[in-house]
Formats: C-alpha cells, structure tokens, sequence
C-alpha cells in the first residue's frame, strides 16, 4: 500500500516561519507525478468527503526514460531537466501555502540503475523526498481514478495506463480489482526499442516488427484474463492526445475529452494515418501536440494492440489518471478520525468488509454465521496449538470475504477472491495483513496450499503455516453451514491423545453440515498433525454420539 502522506501544513506566502493557520482555514496539498515522459503537478484544496478543487496544474515533458532501454540509467542531461522542473513545481505550490508535497516516480526511476541517485539529488538539491511506487500501485491509482469518474460497479471493465516506460492493465469487475497487469510496453521504450523516431516512420517493416513485438509482450501476460471486457477505460497522454486528434478531425472542437468514446477500428485507422506521416507533418496535426508527435506511433499501436488481445470494441477515455488517483487517497488521508480509537477503526474495517462483500454478491447471513463459527473453534484451538492469538481477527476477515469470487464465476470463486482481497486496499488492513487473509480465502476450497502455487511460496515459512492451519479452520466451519441454514449453532472442542473431538450443536437436522465437515478433515489434520472426529450433541440426551 502507499505511504502515508507527508502532514500538510500551510504558511503565509512570505516566509516559511509565519505563524499557524486558523483552524477553520482550507486544507491545501500538492502533488507531483515523475512520469517516464512527463512531470506533472497538481495543487488542490480539500472539499467535503474525499473530493477537491484543482488551484493549479503544471506539466514539463521531461523525456526521463530517453535511452533508458538502451543503457538501463536514466540521460544526465533528462536528470538535469528534471530537477529543475522539480524545483519549479515547488516554487509553485509554495506559492499557494503548500511545502510539503507528495512526490511519486514510477517506472523509469524505478527501473534506472542510477534511480537512486537521481532520489538523492531531489532531496539534497530540491528539498523534495520521492518515493518510487511500485506498478501494482500505478494500477490501483489508475483504478481509484477512473472508479471516481464512472460508474463501474455492474461492469466488468479493463483500465490501461500507458506511460512513457510502461503499460499497466487493470481488470475490475463490479467495482473491484480483480488482477493488474504489469507491461514494459511504453511509448517512449517503445519508439526507441524498435527505432521508429526517425524522419520518416515508414522504413521497411519497422511498423510490422513493433506491432509484432507488442503483441509477443501482451500474449504472454493477457493469456489467463479473467474475463472479456465490456468496455477499456484508457488514462494517460496517449488516449487524451488520441481522443484529441478526432476530435479536430471530426469538428468536435470544444468537446470534453472525458468520457470520449472511440470504436477499436478508429484506432487502427489513427494507426495507419500517422504510420505514414513524417514527424514533420505529424507536429502540425491539428490536436497533436509537438513534444508528443515522436511517441504517439507508438502509443497508438499499445492501444491498439490491447483492444486487439482483449477484444475490446469500445475505448472511453479519462483525462485524468494516476496523479489524480494519487490525489483522491491523499484526500482520503486527510479525512478528520481518531487513529488511536481502536472501537472507531474496528467499526470502519467492519462495515468496510460488509460494503465490499455485500457490493460481489455474498451471502451475508451464511458468511456471518460462518465467521463466527470460524473464530469460536479458532479461540479454542489457540491454546492447544499455541496459535497467534490475534488471528481471531484475520481468520474472521478471511470468512467475512472468502466468497468475493463470486462476482467473476463460482466455479473459481476462491481463486478469484484471492485477487479482489489482495487488491482491494481494504481501510484499516495492512498490504501484509490483506496478504494473509487474501491467501486464507484462497484456500477455504478447492487444493490445499502447494509449493507450487506463487502466491503461496511469496509467503514466510511463519506465514504459511498461518494459512495453512487458519485455511484448514475455515474449512471445517464453512462446512458446519454447508446446508446454508445455520443449524449448527455452537461447536465445543475437547482434546484427546490422538485427535480433536468436535462436538456441535444443533437445530432441526444437521446431517449434511456433519457430512460436509467429515469429508473435509484432510487440510486439518495435515497442518495440526492430528486427527479430527464430529458428533452431535443432544442437550436432552445422556451422551455424544459419534
């Protein structure tokens, strides 16, 4: 997850020592996007809930990933223009009373070999601490940008994010994550890997190779999507300058760029047109601006490369993107709470967890009964294991959410709710907490945990033998609700020499919730190394059948 925000504080435009501002006075803050191809700047000032007014907007084409494919280090001389319009950027947010700025670099400092340095320069020479993000993250802010800006909650959608060093896919179904797909498919990388920013474009083949070195990246990480997209939701230069350019062509002159819709075979048509442009014709295309004219071959072809791969028809484009999303988490940091209210924090992690079940479809009053069957055997088998006794948490969490998958398909609904957990950014859970509960959902069915499985093997040994023991709890208490009409009311744990006795009881006839639980015993007894037998208990009766 991100880092917290750096506090804001706001100072009167003269000096930096002036005295506080009233406590009524408005919340401004800035931030600033290092980008692979432009730096940009936004300063806001905070409104009601998580919303904000934009008091100023820079941008510098600043080329940071030029030749960085080629040397792996990002041009001294990019490094030079950077900090300088660092600098810049901050004379201009200082100007609106804001000098503590949250500062990201995304792909080309966090793939450059000499990225470091250029993070030491901004601090040392600038005043300016920037913390590199990883592209999970560039999705999840390319996500939070675009959720704001539409309405995605009954869509399955697909968001692209595509810079000047990389393209991140974002899949979302029903208003959630479901997978985020990082490439290293950017226009500048891509311009200069496949040696298109020559005078003219059209040397033999060059068009045929990039659009054959696009598809070979995309094939591999777009074979296992998990679901076609209704609609892709396009952010960055690229897809503004594109909806821009047919805009001018169409007379559409004044028209918002947010929200534009374009068909998959404009695209291709765009493709061609500027494929046979020289870079001089392009720089006086109407709607095109000329730092961009050089990159936009390339650009244009990643988009219509991922239509192509996703069969997509149908791209809409958002005007804002990253910095945006960036700026919308910063506000929602901002927002007044008590940290240290453990009741306030439990209640908003609660109803976080029921918006987001309710929000995929699960079936509340079986997840509920569920959960807390889970915790009453968890709390009784801590002692006996000398299990972390703060699991009771996790291991309810991990209840509350392990059917989330149910909004992509049943038939792998584990596996899907191992995704939407793990990207859901849930309030009140650390990155490494969601991690734990995401890989416990997983593994409430289907396989146990294998070596095998990536999102296992992430994991320490510690960590995989939580999941495993708390996967195995899960198990036994969803099965004690297999007939999904909570009978089994309470379920007491006696320990013998050699197995766990279980003994529940129950109204009406809970002979498939018995059945159920029997015959999925193997994950349990493997992680406890013991055995694990059921029986009812009939308060009127003398004894425990077995």
């Amino acid at each position: 997850m991100s880092q917290q925000p750096t506090d804001i504080r706001l100072a009167n435009v003269e000096t930096e020592n002036a005295a506080s501002p009233p406590e009524d006075a408005p919340i401004r803050c800035a931030a600033i996007d290092i980008g692979s191809n432009s730096m940009r700047l936004v300063v806001a000032q905070k409104l009601a809930g998580y919303d904000y007014r934009v008091l100023d907007e820079e941008r510098e084409s600043t080329r940071l990933a030029h030749s960085l494919s080629i040397n792996g280090n990002l041009d001294p001389a990019t490094i030079d223009n950077s900090i300088n319009a660092l600098r810049r950027f901050k004379k201009i947010a200082e100007g609106f009373g804001v000098y503590d700025i949250r500062t990201i670099a995304t792909c080309a400092v966090r793939e450059a070999g000499n990225g470091g340095e250029f993070c030491q320069r901004a601090k040392d020479e600038v005043g300016i601490d920037i913390e590199v993000i990883s592209a999970d993250m560039e999705g999840q802010l390319a996500f939070r940008s675009v959720a704001q800006a539409f309405d995605v909650r009954d869509m399955n959608v697909a968001i692209a994010d595509i810079g000047g060093g990389s393209t991140e896919v974002v899949f979302a179904c029903g208003g959630h994550i479901e997978e985020i797909v990082p490439t290293k498919l950017g226009c500048v990388r891509a311009t200069e890997q496949f040696g298109i920013n020559e005078e003219l474009f059209t040397t033999p083949d060059s068009l045929k190779n990039m659009i054959a070195g696009i598809d070979k990246e995309l094939k591999t990480l777009l074979k296992k999507r998990p679901f076609v997209p209704q609609v892709l939701f396009g952010t960055g230069g690229t897809f503004t300058t594109l909806a821009s350019i047919l805009m001018m062509q169409r007379g559409e002159v004044g028209q918002m760029e947010w929200g534009y819709r374009i068909h998959r075979a404009d695209v291709s048509h765009m493709l061609d047109l500027l494929s046979k442009m020289t870079l001089k014709e392009r720089k006086s295309l109407p709607g095109l601006s000329t730092d961009r004219a050089d990159i936009i071959v390339a650009g244009i072809a990643i988009i219509d490369r991922l239509m192509h791969r996703m069969d997509v028809n149908t791209l809409r484009i958002h005007d804002r993107g990253i910095r945006d999303g960036l700026m919308l988490s910063m506000m929602e940091d901002l927002e007044p709470g008590s940290p240290d209210d453990k009741a306030a924090d439990d209640q908003r992690r609660q109803e976080a967890m029921d918006t987001f079940s309710r929000s995929c479809g699960v079936d509340m009053i079986h997840t509920q009964h569920v959960a807390n069957l889970a915790v009453s055997l968890f709390r009784q088998l801590t002692p006996l294991f000398n299990l972390k006794e703060t699991d009771d948490e996790t291991i309810y969490a991990s209840a509350m959410l392990q059917d989330v998958g149910y909004l992509i398909n049943y038939e792998q609904h584990h596996k899907h709710s191992y995704s939407l957990i793990l990207n859901s950014q849930l309030p009140g859970f650390s990155r490494h907490a969601l991690e734990i509960v995401a890989n416990v959902a997983r593994y409430h069915r289907g396989a146990n945990p294998k070596k095998k499985h990536a999102n296992f093997t992430r994991l320490s040994d510690n960590d995989q033998t939580r999941v495993r023991q708390l996967a195995a709890i899960l198990r036994v208490a969803g099965a004690l609700d297999r007939s999904h009409r909570q009978q089994v009311s309470q379920a007491e744990i006696t320990q013998h020499p050699d197995h766990i006795f279980v003994s529940i009881e129950a109204t009406g006839d809970p002979e498939v919730d018995l059945w159920a639980a029997r015959s999925r015993t193997e994950l349990f007894c493997k992680a406890f190394n013991t055995d694990i037998r059921f029986g009812l208990h009939r308060p009127a009766a003398s004894g425990v059948s077995n």
